[in-house]
C-alpha cells in the first residue's frame, strides 16, 4: 500500500512538472498587419522592434503577415500588436486609431476593414 502511494505521488508530482509552462526565450509569432508598400514595411519593423524584448521583426508584403521572435520574458505578443495599431496599421485584434490611420502617407492607406 505504501509503494502505490509513493508510486501515485511521483506519477502526479511529474505531470504537475510538465505543465508548468516557462516562457519562451525565443518564442516565435506570427499574425496579420494590413499595409500596401515598401514605407509601411519599414513602419511596421520599426514598431514592432520598438518592443522591448522583440529580437526580429519581418513583415511579408505579398500576404501582410508580421514574423516574430521575441523574448516572452520582457514582452508578450500583444504589446507589438498595440505599438503596429499606434503607427496607423490594423492587426489581426486591434485596429488602429483613425487619428493614426489618417497621418500615413497616400500610399500606404489600405482599405480598412469594417467591423
Amino acid at each position: 500500500m505504501k509503494n502505490i502511494v509513493i508510486l501515485v505521488f511521483v506519477i502526479c508530482s511529474g505531470i504537475l512538472t510538465q505543465a508548468q509552462t516557462k516562457p519562451n526565450k525565443n518564442a516565435k509569432h506570427e499574425f496579420h498587419v494590413s499595409g500596401n508598400c515598401e514605407m509601411c514595411k519599414k513602419r511596421i519593423e520599426k514598431a514592432a522592434l520598438n518592443v522591448s524584448g522583440v529580437k526580429m521583426a519581418d513583415w511579408h508584403l505579398d500576404c501582410g503577415t508580421l514574423y516574430l521572435i521575441l523574448n516572452e520574458n520582457k514582452t508578450h505578443v500583444d504589446s507589438v500588436r498595440v505599438n503596429v495599431a499606434r503607427v496607423g496599421h490594423d492587426t489581426d485584434k486591434i485596429k488602429a486609431a483613425i487619428e493614426a490611420y489618417e497621418k500615413l502617407h497616400s500610399c500606404c492607406k489600405y482599405t480598412r476593414k469594417e467591423e
